[in-house]
Formats: C-alpha cells, structure tokens, sequence
C-alpha cells in the first residue's frame, strides 16, 4: 500500500480517536446518554464541546483528503510530493485536534489551513504532474 492510502487509513482512524475524548466528556457530564448521545452532546461545554468540535472537523477534513488522494492515484500521479502532502496532512490534524483539546485557537487554525491546503494540492496534483516525476 502507497504512503497516501496509509495516510488516508490513518486520517480515517484519527476521526475515532477524536471521538474518544467526547466520549469521556459525556461520562464527566453524568453518564453517557446511549439513548441521546446527539442531545447529550449539544449540551458540552468548554473541553468537551472543543472536543466534539474537533472530531466534527476531522469528518469534514477526512472527505477533502481522501478525495485529493484519490485524485492524485487515479491519474496516476505519484511521487516525492504526494508522499509528503499526505504526511504533513496526518501531522497537520494530529497537532489541529491537539490544539482544539488544549484551547490554542491559533495555532488550531494554521493547522486547519495546513491540512486544507494539502487537500487541495492533492486534488490539482495532477495538473502539476511532470514536475513530481
């Protein structure tokens, strides 16, 4: 398997590791609400709320990602620079959801620009072609 479809297994599984501390947040809440964990949520405050914020994120920021892999792949655009906007992504969401759980707004932020970028790299790769060649 490719270091990007690594990567996209390894974003997949960041979304759940996100989860985790929302999970723990509900507990903390008074016990975690199996019958309405939505309505439970939507009640978090301060470290869960930026919790549950983060892994909503690492949802949206997965689709983006997965597609730019997958563009890059089936146009058969490979190289040095695939390999490594797809690392820097893994990185950039690891440090974001870090970050979001330790209230750093800022620095939050350029991670979410870093990871988005990449993204968005990964999709016009192909347009850049030769030069990864």
């Amino acid at each position: 398997m490719s270091i990007p479809f690594w990567c996209v297994l390894i974003s997949a599984l960041l979304i759940y590791i996100a989860r985790m501390p929302v999970g723990k947040a509900m507990k903390e809440q008074g016990g975690y609400n199996n019958h309405l964990p939505r309505q439970q949520q939507a009640q978090l405050t301060g470290y869960g709320a930026r919790a549950l914020a983060a892994h909503q994120n690492s949802i949206e920021a997965f689709v983006l990602f997965a597609v730019g892999v997958l563009m890059a792949h089936t146009t058969q655009t490979a190289g040095w620079l695939i390999d490594a906007l797809a690392i820097i992504f893994v990185l950039a969401r690891i440090l974001y959801v870090w970050f979001y759980l330790a209230d750093l707004p800022k620095l939050r932020s350029l991670m979410w620009l870093v990871g988005f970028v990449c993204s968005l790299l990964l999709m016009i790769s192909p347009t850049f072609r030769t030069v990864l060649l």
